[in-house]
């Protein structure tokens, strides 16, 4: 289950990104979650998806 918390959402998201997957996509797809859902909620802090850095930045 994903945190609610928006900003524990960030911490949790770009660290299961750093460690773990190489993009955004397999990692929602790994953990049954909307990607959608999380870009969302990240931006509504003011976070967007740096494919790139593969991170939110």
């Amino acid at each position: 289950m994903l945190p609610k918390d928006p900003v524990m959402l960030l911490s949790y998201i770009n660290t299961k990104l750093r460690d773990n997957y190489s993009s955004l996509d397999e990692l929602a797809r790994d953990i049954e979650a909307d990607k959608h859902d999380i870009i969302e909620k990240l931006k509504a802090i003011n976070y967007e998806y740096d494919e790139g850095k593969n991170r939110f930045v």
